[in-house]
C-alpha cells in the first residue's frame, strides 16, 4: 500500500500511530473520561470534531503564512484555532445537552489544551500533507482517540463488576489497563512497512 494514500494515512493514525495507545498523547481525557461508554464516546466524538476542524484551519493556516514567509507564527495560530473549535463544541453540547455537558465536566475546556489536537496540526504540517492526505490523518486520529476512549472504558465499566483486590483499585488499575492497551497496539506496528 501507497504510505502516501489516504487510506493509508487513515489506518497509520487510527491503528499503527495511535495518538494515544502509541504515542501516549491526550492522556489526561484518556484517564479522566473514559470511566463510562457514554461519556468516552461522546468525548471521543468532540475531540474527533475537533480534530477535523483544527486540521482544516491549519492546512490552510500553512499555506497562508508559508506564503506572506511568517512562520513563526504557526504554533500559537494553532492554538488559537483550537481553542475556537473547543469554544465551538462546548457552546454547541451545552445548549443541546447539558446533562453530557456535566459529565464531561472539565475535561471539554481541557480539550483546548489536549495535545493530540496540537499535535496532529503540527504532525500534519510537518509531513507536508495535502488537504485530503490532512483530511484523512484527522479523521483517522479521532477515530483513533475514540477506540482508545472506548476500549478503556468498556474494560473499566467490566472492572467494577469484578473483584480487585485494594492494591490495585483506583488509578493504579487504570494505568495497568492503559499499559496493557498500549502493548496490544504495539502489535499493529507490523503493519507499517
Amino acid at each position: 500500500m501507497d504510505p502516501n494514500s489516504p487510506t493509508f494515512i487513515f489506518l497509520n493514525a487510527f491503528l499503527i500511530n495511535n495518538f494515544v495507545l502509541a504515542m501516549f498523547l491526550g492522556l489526561c481525557p484518556f484517564l479522566g473520561v473514559s470511566g463510562k461508554i457514554k461519556t468516552a464516546g461522546n468525548m471521543g466524538m468532540a475531540v474527533t470534531f475537533v480534530m477535523l476542524v483544527s486540521s482544516i484551519c491549519a492546512f490552510g493556516l500553512n499555506v497562508l503564512l508559508t506564503r506572506f514567509d511568517l512562520e513563526f507564527l504557526k504554533l500559537i495560530s494553532y492554538i488559537a484555532v483550537i481553542a475556537s473549535a473547543v469554544q465551538l463544541v462546548e457552546m454547541t453540547v451545552k445548549r443541546f445537552s447539558p446533562a453530557l455537558f456535566r459529565a464531561l465536566g472539565i475535561f471539554l475546556p481541557l480539550i483546548t489544551t489536549n495535545c493530540a489536537i496540537l499535535g496532529l496540526a503540527l504532525f500534519q504540517t510537518a509531513r507536508e500533507y495535502t488537504f485530503v492526505q490532512s483530511l484523512a490523518f484527522a479523521l483517522g486520529a479521532g477515530a483513533g482517540f475514540t477506540l482508545a476512549l472506548l476500549l478503556m472504558a468498556g474494560l473499566r465499566e467490566k472492572l467494577d463488576l469484578a473483584d480487585v483486590p485494594s492494591v490495585a483499585r483506583g488509578a493504579a488499575l487504570s494505568l495497568m489497563i492503559a499499559g496493557l492497551l498500549s502493548l496490544a497496539f504495539m502489535g499493529f506496528a507490523g503493519l507499517g512497512g
